[in-house]
C-alpha cells in the first residue's frame, strides 16, 4: 500500500519537476534586453536540403552584454541563417560580414516590457495548469487504487494530502521563477 503511493509521489514529483523546467526553458525564451543564446538556439534554419536547429549548424557567442555572434560552421550557411531569424518573431536584423552574423539587442521600452510580462505570466500560468493536470491524472489513479480495496479511505486521504502538498510546492517554484523573470523584465 505504502508502495503504491510512494511510486504515485515520485511519479509526480518528476512529472511536476519537468513542467517546472519546460516552463523556466519556456522563460528563457524571452529577451529581456539582454543577448542571451537561447533566443536563437531553437530557430530552424534550411542546411543540406533538411531543417536544423541553428545551434546545430552554429557556435552562438556573447562578446558584449546586448550583442549575440553567430559563427556558422559551414559559411555557404549564413545566408540561411539569416533569413530563419530575419522570420522568426524576435524582431531583429542580423548584420551579416559574410563570415559571422551579429545580433544587436536594442533596449526595451516601458510598454514592451510590459507586454513582455504579460506573455510570461501566460506561460507561467500554462506551467501551473500543467502540474494540476498531472495531479488529477494522479488523484485519479489513487482513487481508483482505492476502489479496489488496494488500501483504505484515510490512507487514501493522507496520500491525496501528500500529493497536493507537492503539488503545492512545483507551482511554487514555477512563481518564483515567474517573479525572477519579472525582475528581470523590468530591470532598467
Amino acid at each position: 500500500m505504502n508502495e503504491l503511493v510512494e511510486m504515485v509521489l515520485e511519479d509526480a514529483s518528476d512529472r511536476m519537476g519537468k513542467a517546472v523546467a519546460h516552463s523556466r526553458k519556456e522563460f528563457s525564451s524571452i529577451r529581456s534586453g539582454r543577448a542571451a543564446p537561447q533566443l536563437v538556439e531553437n530557430i530552424t534554419a534550411e542546411a543540406y536540403g533538411v531543417r536544423m536547429r541553428v545551434i546545430e549548424m552554429a557556435t552562438i557567442s556573447i562578446p558584449e552584454p546586448r550583442q549575440l555572434l553567430i559563427t556558422p560552421h559551414d559559411p555557404a550557411n549564413i545566408e540561411s541563417i539569416e533569413k530563419a531569424i530575419r522570420q522568426s518573431d524576435l524582431g531583429l536584423s542580423p548584420s551579416n560580414d559574410g563570415r559571422t552574423l551579429r545580433l544587436n539587442f536594442p533596449p526595451l521600452t516601458e510598454e514592451r516590457r510590459k507586454d513582455l510580462v504579460r506573455v510570461v505570466k501566460k506561460m507561467a500560468e500554462e506551467g501551473r495548469i500543467a502540474i494540476r493536470n498531472i495531479r488529477r491524472e494522479l488523484r485519479k489513479d489513487l482513487e481508483a487504487a482505492e476502489k479496489d480495496g488496494q488500501f483504505s479511505s484515510d490512507d487514501l486521504a493522507r496520500a491525496e494530502k501528500d500529493l497536493d502538498r507537492v503539488t503545492h510546492d512545483n507551482e511554487a517554484h514555477v512563481d518564483q521563477a515567474l517573479a525572477d523573470k519579472e525582475e528581470e523584465l523590468l530591470e532598467v
